[in-house]
């Protein structure tokens, strides 16, 4: 087999599958390439028996405008994510872990059932549901508050940082602060509190766009940035969509402004009183603030926002980092303000 093969060629990944025994004798399935990552190869296998897979391969370089690269053996790490969440996070919110192939940098698991909705895109079209950003606070609260159970154990697991630094800190917080010199300092001394801070499993791409909704239930997906360490940094990368979503949507801006406080308050919950604590705060609305300016400036904005939106949701922040809030209810309050200024 071809060591450098492409799971996207349907011959390839058919013989693959094959040579590997992960199919029957004479089997073809019906193979789907999916669309929408920048990190990966996506394919869905539909058998002939009603199972139905979704394989994954890391790419070396991402599929992104400017040159941005990763290890590919990330693919590793979501396969362990996958497994430990499965066993941490509410059932059927994981899909199941079916084969990995570290020499290929391959993955499968369950494919999730039909039908099914990617939430970013409802989110877009201005449906937003309470009971969804109910159950996304509720999730990773869960996450992170039943790896305080077992900290040692976990954090051993995922102690590698190394994809959190390539796929998050770089092409988020070191690029932004390579294009806007006066949030330099900010973003250096926030990198730097990240990295000393071990608290929890982190995601590390907590988003709508990867949240499938299931006859109602969300179900978690892409796990290849999860790691030991800060809990701020989901939670802060996940408000950033509800707030540039408040930006972007603007029929639904009040709603979205909302769901920052209604996430928070049900993540608190799951989580535990540990989340109550006000530098977990603090650092919340630091991280939102970071993530706010890197879907504008760092390696992978956000798509949706136009060029008016992407200015000023940057002046917007840089004016926040300047004068701190005090808290997440005061950064909602005076994001909002300004985008109605």
């Amino acid at each position: 087999m071809d060591p450098c093969f492409d799971i996207e060629q349907p011959k390839a990944l058919l013989q693959y599958l094959h040579e590997n025994g992960r199919l029957e004798p004479g089997e073809v399935p019906a193979l789907t390439v999916l669309n929408g990552g920048v990190s990966n190869r996506t394919v869905l296998v539909e058998r002939n028996n009603g199972e139905a897979w979704v394989i994954k391969q890391a790419l070396p370089k991402l599929r992104v405008e400017v040159d941005w690269f990763s290890d590919p053996s990330r693919a590793h790490r979501e396969a362990l994510g996958l497994i430990w969440l499965g066993r941490l996070a509410p059932a059927g919110s994981i899909p199941g872990f079916l084969f990995e192939d570290s020499q290929q940098h391959l993955l499968a698991m369950n494919a999730v059932a039909k039908p099914h909705e990617n939430w970013k895109t409802r989110l877009l079209s201005g449906k937003l549901e309470r009971d969804y950003v109910r159950q996304f606070g509720q999730l990773l609260g869960t996450i992170h508050g039943r790896t305080r159970e077992r900290p040692d154990e976990i954090a051993a697991v995922f102690a590698d940082r190394t994809v959190f630094q390539t796929l998050r800190l770089e092409p988020y917080y070191r690029f932004s602060a390579s294009r806007n010199p006066s949030a330099a300092q900010f973003l250096s001394e926030l990198i730097k509190i990240t990295l000393a801070t071990r608290l929890t499993l982190v995601h590390g791409d907590y988003s709508p766009k990867n949240i499938l909704l299931h006859q109602g239930r969300l179900v978690l997906l892409d796990q290849e940035v999860i790691h030991f360490g800060d809990p701020a940094f989901d939670i802060g990368f996940s408000l950033t969509h509800f707030l540039s979503k408040a930006h972007h949507v603007r029929p639904q801006r009040v709603a979205f402004l909302e769901a920052v406080q209604w996430f928070w308050e049900n993540y608190k919950e799951a989580a535990g009183q540990w989340a109550a604590k006000p530098a977990l705060e603090a650092r919340i609305v630091r991280h939102t603030l970071a993530c706010l300016l890197a879907r504008v400036d760092g390696r992978s904005p956000l798509e949706y926002l136009t060029d008016a939106e992407r200015q000023r949701q940057r002046e917007i922040v840089l004016s926040l980092m300047r004068d701190l809030p005090a808290s997440l209810a005061a950064l909602v309050e005076h994001f909002g303000n300004k985008l109605n200024e």
